[in-house]
């Protein structure tokens, strides 16, 4: 049986800026920008998922049962300071959550 694993990008709290790359076993899986969802079957057993918004990355490790599907929820987020620096400098810093949903 095969399982499956779907990323979604479409949290209120994400900024909408910025593609969010995810591999999934260190192999290309999606490049998200906000609203979009992907899913791939996948092998049941370990599996390691990265998500890296260009500036900063998060990975999650995760087991598959045959036939389980799993979903998580990216969000590229900001800091403290984030929008001070966009408006000075015109870039700052954002963070990545991911989130899994039952």
């Amino acid at each position: 049986m095969e399982s499956h694993v779907t990323v979604t990008r479409n949290a209120p709290k994400d900024v909408k800026q910025r593609q969010m790359i995810a591999k999934l076993d260190d192999e290309p899986f999606a490049t998200l920008m906000y609203g979009e969802t992907v899913t791939r079957a996948v092998k049941p057993g370990r599996h390691r998922l990265r998500v890296d918004n260009t500036w900063v990355w998060k990975t999650v490790e995760f087991s598959l049962a045959p036939g389980e599907d799993v979903r998580f929820r990216v969000i590229n987020r900001p800091g403290i300071f984030t929008w001070w620096m966009v408006a000075v400098f015109g870039a700052g810093p954002m963070y990545v959550t991911m989130e899994r949903v039952e």
